[in-house]
């Protein structure tokens, strides 16, 4: 797998089921850009909690994202740091009170309009793993690799919680799986791009897999494309 590949991969699904983690990885592995495109709602979600901004006022919303610039830096090491109007808030937008605001913020068309600018152009040397919610979909339909994460809600909440108690933070997995079934519900029925897999994407159940396992097979997926030349007719709307 030496061969330098070229063709931006979208991977999208539900709140955890890895696809930060896989993504990230996957980036590594194939020496691609990685773009955590909800770290950039979430901290357009945490300027705008901290501004006091109604999260359901839109067009103060539109105001503040139209202002803010959000960068996204991925480090030798693997780690991607996020930046919001030079302020690094990596840590601070994982905060409970982010993302149980972010589905919010995220479903105004405006506001999406304005980030997905921003991603197109960071996906514009046609060699990022970006991931998200409306990646194959909205973002870059025309990416040759295109997967969709996904995983039980019981797995997905153990897993929110889990990554919680080792930041130090306050958690009940009870509550955590309240949130995240009420955000699946919020973002599947938003009018605007709604959580949903491209038709040609790969569908892949982490459940029961280690991250691990999850990256060699898309992997191994894209490397089958690539040397085919079939790009994202391979395979499409597979689950595996």
């Amino acid at each position: 797998m030496k061969e330098k590949l070229s063709g931006n991969v979208a991977i999208d699904g539900p709140a955890g089921a890895g696809k930060s983690t896989a993504a990230r990885l996957l980036a590594q592995k194939l020496g691609y850009l990685y773009i955590d495109t909800g770290a950039m709602y979430r901290a357009l979600t945490w300027k705008a909690l901290k501004r006091g901004i109604n999260v359901f006022a839109e067009k103060q919303l539109v105001a503040l994202a139209e202002e803010t610039n959000i960068y996204l830096e991925s480090t030798t090491g693997g780690i991607l740091k996020v930046y919001c109007d030079g302020e690094e808030v990596t840590k601070a937008i994982r905060q409970e009170n982010v993302s149980c605001h972010v589905s919010a913020v995220a479903r105004v068309p405006e506001v999406r309009r304005r980030l997905v600018e921003l991603q197109r152009k960071m996906a514009a040397s046609n060699r990022v793993v970006m991931d998200g919610r409306d990646i194959g979909t909205n973002v870059l339909p025309e990416a040759p690799y295109k997967f969709f994460l996904t995983a039980s809600l019981a797995e997905r909440a153990q897993r929110r919680y889990q990554e919680l108690l080792a930041a130090g933070q306050p958690a009940a997995l009870e509550k955590i799986k309240e949130e995240i079934h009420k955000r699946d519900v919020q973002d599947s029925l938003r009018e605007v791009d709604p959580l949903q897999p491209a038709p040609d994407a790969v569908i892949i159940d982490t459940t029961n897999l280690w991250i691990e396992e999850v990256v060699d097979k898309m992997l191994s997926i894209i490397y089958e494309r690539h040397n085919f030349g079939t790009g994202g007719a391979t395979n499409s709307g597979l689950s595996v």
